[in-house]
Parts: structure tokens; sequence; C-alpha cells
């Protein structure tokens, strides 16, 4: 299986990946998300540190029952031929109706085929009002015409 853009990355490329990986997280379908990286794929998100597509799928399973309306958008920082550093906006709130934005970075790194074999992630999270929120597209993919992280000077 093979998941393009594949390395080595141009601007081009790794930005198409970024939006990829961003609209996928957006749709919050574990499974879905999951097929975008190697069955043995190692992750640290936050302090949690697991490693395979199974794993992969229950931590986001988990994920996105806690963080709910969730929303979110992805930044390419730099990139080489294989690795791709993001840096990231989530806005979601929990089930008591309590809202955070999240601030993080991701360090990507990828096989020949395009599968992310290796992903870690430092995450702040900043509590916010529901009248703070940025992200107000309907559930699913950020719309193209909407602002990115900058335009948003986040």
């Amino acid at each position: 299986m093979t998941r393009p853009p594949l390395p080595p990355f141009t601007a081009q490329t790794a930005a198409e990946k970024a939006r990829m990986a961003e609209n996928a997280w957006n749709s919050r379908d574990p499974a879905r998300v999951a097929l975008a990286y190697t069955e043995d794929s190692r992750w640290r998100n936050r302090s949690e540190f697991f490693q395979g597509r199974a794993a992969i799928e229950a931590f986001l399973t988990r994920k996105w029952q806690a963080e709910r309306d969730y929303r979110l958008i992805k930044e390419v920082w730099a990139f080489t031929d294989a690795r791709i550093a993001v840096r990231f906006v989530y806005e979601c709130c929990d089930e008591q109706g309590a809202w955070k934005r999240a601030h993080g970075n991701e360090q990507w790194e990828f096989d020949e085929h395009g599968l992310m074999r290796r992903r870690e992630a430092s995450i702040n999270d900043v509590p916010i009002t529901e009248s703070e929120r940025l992200f107000h597209w309907p559930l699913g993919p950020r719309p193209e015409e909407h602002p990115g992280l900058s335009e948003l000077r986040l």
C-alpha cells in the first residue's frame, strides 16, 4: 500500500501531506486515520508511548470520545527528504462543555511508501471560552477558504 505524496518531499508535497493528515484527523474516524501509519508505527503523544496501528486506533477512539466538536488545523514548519515537522492547533470541548485550544508540534518520519513510521507530538492545552473559539466550520475537513494558522496569527 502506498500513500502519496511519497518522499523525498518538496515544499508543495510536504504541504499536501500535512493537509491530507489534517483532513483525515478532522474526519474523527480512527480506522481511516490509522491507515496512514505503518503496521509498527511508533508514537509519542504527550506522555503516552505506544506502537502499531491497533494501538493508534484505540488511542484515537479514546481521544475523540473525550474531545468533542474537534476541529484541527496543521501547518508545515519544516521538511527534509522523509521527514516533516508541523505545528498544529485544535479546539474541542469536554463532556461538561469546557472548551480548550491545544497548541502542538509533531515530527513525522515516513517510509518509502508514504506511510508514517514515527510520530512525536508535544501538546499544550489552553482553556478558552466558547466565545473565544476561532474554528467554526461544520464538523469534517476545514473548508479551503478558511484561514490557516499563520493567517489566524496562532
